[in-house]
């Protein structure tokens, strides 16, 4: 079999890299994993090997952030460890029968400067945004050279537009990063009904977020029959996560947060999966897994954030590429305006979702027109191992 790398820059791009590779490695391949950016964090977990150092940066990708994200990344030295990066690339691309990018131009380019066969899969771009994708320069150029042997999209209507734009078949056989989530685990216990709170995975902006929709649950009413339930990642401890709820007014206590009107919040530590699959309705204020959300058929309510990622321009952009199932309450990020919207929209969508039959079908149909069926990720990997053979 042959021996592949994975090239990739940032944490969703990471996360449906590792997807992928799993895959390709139970078809018997040698896979390593080069992420340009970030920890590698999800190759880590899904034990595939790391070509050389990684680095964590504040904003956790190379993309749509703020300016303030965008300096932040120049001050942590995000360009030179790319830099080095790709020398590192460079030097040892001759090992690897075949590249695999996912994510968008930079992998593009550092894959094509490799002069080594390559397969895309564009995570990152999406002709639901504008109706047309406009791929930056020089992407689509590269990808029309037979030097890519082979390009995937992220939906369906990408993957038309982007066939007649560079004269070769472009496929949509799915997104690998909705495999996990398609697969039934155990429910969280039952709840009448249940709002999931997503804030993100990356720190410092993780700890904002979280202020942001402790402030929404405030306004919620306190009843035996609303859950609410709160995804977080390890990398915030029981002892941060404490002393932040206590300055936001709430109360660690075990597994749950407790404001003094009564409301709670719990807790759910690697349990992503079940929450997202027993939720009527999730608050996000992430990429990833806003997209997984409405992949499984659930509204989301976007709470928009001070950033350097999750910003107002950010979620609007989500907006348009997720569809009509994506809802945003009016305000400023971060107002009080906005926050007391955000509570009144969110229990009218979870009365929609009980009595709204309209509205189930069309996050269905969403779900099937945005992302796509369970088994990307193999589907994909079955292709790439086809250009192999």
């Amino acid at each position: 079999m042959a021996r592949l790398l994975l090239l990739s820059n940032g944490h969703g791009e990471d996360l449906s890299g590792a997807l992928l590779g799993r895959a390709l490695s139970e078809q018997g391949h040698e896979v390593q994993a080069l992420p340009l950016v970030g920890q590698g964090n999800s190759y880590r977990t899904a034990g595939i090997p790391l070509l050389g150092r990684t680095r964590e940066f504040s904003t956790g990708g190379i993309g749509y952030t703020s300016l303030r994200g965008r300096l932040t990344e120049l001050m942590q030295g995000q360009l030179f460890h790319l830099l080095e990066q790709l020398l590192r690339l460079l030097r040892r691309a001759h090992r690897f029968d075949l590249i695999v990018v996912v994510g968008d131009v930079i992998p593009v380019i550092a894959s094509w400067l490799c002069r080594r066969p390559a397969a895309t899969y564009l995570v990152a771009y999406s002709s639901h945004y504008e109706g047309r994708l406009r791929l930056p320069w020089p992407c689509a150029e590269l990808l029309a050279t037979p030097r890519f042997l082979a390009v995937f999209s992220r939906d369906q209507l990408t993957a038309d537009d982007l066939s007649q734009q560079l004269r070769r078949p472009v496929r949509f056989l799915g997104n690998p990063f909705m495999d996990p989530v398609l697969t039934p685990v155990p429910p969280l216990p039952a709840a009448m009904q249940r709002i999931g709170l997503l804030p993100g995975s990356r720190r410092p902006e993780l700890e904002e977020n979280l202020r942001l929709l402790l402030a929404v649950a405030e306004q919620l009413p306190v009843s035996g029959e609303l859950s609410l339930d709160l995804a977080l990642v390890p990398s915030l401890e029981a002892d941060a996560l404490g002393r932040l709820a206590d300055s936001a007014g709430w109360q660690q206590s075990g597994d749950r947060l407790i404001h003094r009107d009564g409301a709670t919040i719990h807790v759910r530590r690697d349990a992503f999966q079940a929450l997202l699959q027993s939720s009527d309705l999730l608050i996000c204020m992430a990429g990833t897994a806003a997209e997984q959300a409405v992949g499984l058929g659930r509204p989301v309510l976007q709470l928009p954030g001070r950033g350097p990622q999750f910003t107002a321009a950010f979620a609007e952009a989500q907006r348009r590429l997720l569809g009509p199932t994506v809802f945003c309450a009016p305000g400023d990020a971060g107002s009080l305006g906005n926050l007391q919207a955000s509570a009144q929209l969110a229990l009218q969508l979870l009365e929609r979702c009980r009595s709204d039959q309209q509205l189930q079908r069309q996050c269905r149909q969403e779900a099937e027109r945005r992302l796509g069926a369970a088994g990307g990720g193999r589907r994909m990997a079955a292709a790439i191992s086809a250009l192999l053979s």
